[in-house]
C-alpha cells in the first residue's frame, strides 16, 4: 500500500466527492502519477495541495481522470441494430422515447441518438435525451456542438447531409439536433439517477471501474430503466449475469429491463 496515494485518495473524495477507489488502481495511478510528474511535484501530498489553490491545476485533473474518448456512430454495426432492432422494440405503442447517454465526453453520442431519432419516422413524434459527464469542460465543448470532419466520417450520408453543416476548420451540428439534447454535469459513481429511461447508452466506459462498482452501476441502471427499457453497452462491457440486474439479452451489448 502506498500511503502517499492512499491519503491523496482521501483528500480527492472530501474535496469533490470522486472515490478514486472506484476506479481500477493500476490504470488510475498510472495516468495520475505521469499527470503529477508533469507538473514537477514529487510526492500526490504536494500535489493535492497545489490542487486546492489552483483551478486550472484541478480542471487538469479531472480531465485527466476521466476517459473523454468518442466518435459518431461509434461501432456502425451496433447503430443499425439500434436502429433497425432496438427502437422498434422500444416503441410498441408508444409515440415518445426518453433517452440517457452516460458519460457522453465532447457529445458525439447524444447528437449521433438525436440523429438516429430524428430520422425515425414509425410513430415517434417525442423524444428527449440527456446527457452526462463528470467533465465540465468536456460539457461546455459538447453544447457547442462543433467537430474536425473527420469525427462524422462513420455518420451516414444521408444523415450527414441534413443533420451538420459545414464550417471553418470543421462541422457543425444542426440547431434542429441539438435542441433535443440536454448536457449535465453528474458523477455516475455517487449522484443519484433519473427513472423510467427507455434507453440508458453507457459504452466504454465500464471497463475502467472495479468489479464493486461495475455492480453497483448495473443495479442503478436497472432501476432507472423502466420496465421493457433496454441498457446498451460497449463492445467490451459483455453482462455476463444479466439476471442479477433484473436484464435479459435481446442481441449482443443490449439488455431489457424484466420488471
Amino acid at each position: 500500500m502506498d500511503p502517499d496515494y492512499e491519503s491523496f485518495k482521501q483528500s480527492i473524495y472530501e474535496q469533490t466527492g470522486i472515490d478514486l477507489s472506484l476506479y481500477k488502481e493500476a490504470q488510475m495511478k498510472r495516468r495520475l502519477i505521469a499527470l503529477r510528474d508533469k507538473r514537477s511535484f514529487t510526492t500526490f501530498s504536494e500535489y493535492f495541495r497545489a490542487l486546492k489553490i489552483n483551478p486550472e491545476l484541478l480542471l487538469e485533473f479531472l480531465d485527466r481522470m476521466t476517459i473523454n474518448v468518442s466518435e459518431f456512430y461509434r461501432n456502425p454495426a451496433r447503430w443499425d441494430v439500434l436502429e433497425k432492432k432496438i427502437i422498434p422494440l422500444l416503441m410498441g405503442d408508444r409515440s415518445s422515447l426518453k433517452v440517457w447517454s452516460a458519460a457522453c465526453s465532447t457529445g458525439e453520442e447524444p447528437y449521433s441518438l438525436s440523429m438516429l431519432l430524428s430520422d425515425y419516422k414509425k410513430g415517434l413524434s417525442k423524444f428527449s435525451i440527456l446527457a452526462t459527464d463528470l467533465d465540465q469542460q468536456v460539457l461546455d465543448q459538447a453544447k457547442k456542438g462543433f467537430y474536425f470532419e473527420k469525427a462524422i466520417k462513420d455518420v451516414p450520408s444521408d444523415k450527414r447531409t441534413r443533420h451538420t453543416t459545414k464550417q471553418d476548420l470543421g462541422i457543425g451540428v444542426s440547431d434542429s439536433i441539438k435542441k433535443h439534447v440536454t448536457f449535465k454535469k453528474q458523477n455516475l459513481l455517487s449522484d443519484r439517477f433519473d427513472s423510467d429511461f427507455d434507453l440508458i447508452v453507457c459504452r466504454n466506459v465500464m471497463i475502467y471501474f472495479t468489479e464493486e462498482a461495475k455492480t453497483v452501476l448495473y443495479q442503478k441502471f436497472s432501476k432507472a430503466l423502466r420496465k421493457g427499457g433496454v441498457l446498451f453497452v460497449g463492445s467490451t462491457e459483455q453482462i455476463f449475469n444479466p439476471a442479477l440486474y433484473d436484464l435479459e439479452s435481446v442481441e449482443p451489448f443490449f439488455y431489457r429491463k424484466l420488471c
